[in-house]
């Protein structure tokens, strides 16, 4: 049997046009079910969900009173059935062979966790979201994350959203970890790799994502995104990823750069180099963009994204290390 799943909290907007996605799966319904692990929600995401345990016996809705992922994925994986495991998000529209061509997938490769690229969309039709869902899937905006920005052919990775995981892989690594907000899946994805399990990427596989709607909770996501990953590090015993650390070195940049640069004119003629060469590479990002989409006023709010993005993750990351440092808690709180 194959156990799906979605871990949920207000999707009230998302939560109908996932689900319908989920019903028109070529998969045996007979051999399968969907678990939608709610955070006790204050919209209509458990009245809507409910329309659909009524009709449809295989899809089922557990309560996750902590309301952070974590919990909902043990809660979900400790209640399901099946032998194979694949973990959903409810922002997220998936492909009607999604769940057949991951544990296709998952089976031929010899793998313990597959996953899909992330075409990330705008979440309505003004020009912000639109620069956010570009920023998010630009290399510029997010490194070499492939998963976002995606590859050609299959690749072995360190982590993929939405997995398709063999369920023994819980018996032999564990299941999430209750303390990280965020970067769950890194963390688990990481253990995994550390035990000498085995990740792909499968680009033929495309699912589509429905990014924030305002710049500042893209703020808020990446910068606790920065927060934990030095948790997630300490946790593994090493940086899974260089990239992570770009934006952290970015942040002391330009923090140590605007300090040093009152002492010396060669500091400050570097510096100001550096910032109109990000400033130039954001541009040309947004150019790019610009021409795709034909929306010129990408320029007002795609720049700032990418500088959002970059310079929140880096904050979030240094607080991450303090925390570390001084014995400082890692405050649970709403991931949404």
């Amino acid at each position: 049997m194959l156990s799906v799943i979605c871990p949920i909290y207000n999707e009230e907007k998302y939560i109908a046009q996932c689900i319908e996605s989920l019903l028109l799966q070529d998969y045996p319904q007979n051999d399968l079910e969907i678990l939608f692990v709610d955070g006790m929600s204050t919209d209509k995401t458990r009245e809507i969900i409910a329309t659909y345990t009524e009709k449809y016996p295989f899809i089922k809705m557990l309560d996750n009173p902590k309301k952070i992922v974590p919990y909902a994925m043990n809660a979900g994986i400790k209640a399901s059935k099946g032998d194979i495991i694949i973990r959903l998000d409810g922002h997220v529209e998936y492909p009607t062979n999604y769940f057949s061509a991951l544990v296709k997938n998952l089976k031929k490769l010899g793998a313990d966790n597959v996953g899909a690229i992330c075409e990330t969309l705008p979440c309505d039709e003004t020009t912000k979201a639109l620069a956010i869902a570009e920023a998010l899937s630009s290399s510029f905006g997010m490194g070499n994350s492939y998963f976002r920005i995606g590859c050609d052919k299959v690749k072995q990775v360190d982590t993929v959203p939405f997995g398709c995981f063999k369920r023994e892989v819980f018996d032999k690594v564990g299941l999430y970890d209750n303390e990280l907000i965020r970067n769950q899946d890194d963390e688990l994805n990481g253990r995994i790799v550390k035990n000498g399990g085995k990740i792909y990427l499968i680009p033929s596989i495309v699912t589509k994502y429905y990014a924030r709607d305002k710049i500042s909770k893209v703020r808020k996501m990446f910068y606790q995104y920065g927060l934990y990953k030095p948790l997630v590090n300490k946790k593994l015993g090493a940086p899974a990823t260089i990239r992570q650390f770009f934006p952290l070195v970015f942040v002391l940049g330009l923090s140590f750069g605007a300090i040093l640069s009152c002492f010396s004119w060669i500091i400050a003629v570097m510096y100001l180099s550096v910032i109109i060469l990000y400033l130039l590479l954001a541009c040309y990002f947004t150019f790019k963009s610009v021409r795709k989409t034909g929306k010129m006023r990408l320029f007002v709010y795609q720049p700032l994204t990418y500088l959002t993005v970059h310079v929140s993750y880096g904050w979030g990351y240094l607080v991450g290390i303090y925390k570390i440092l001084m014995h400082k808690p890692f405050n649970a709180e709403s991931n949404r």
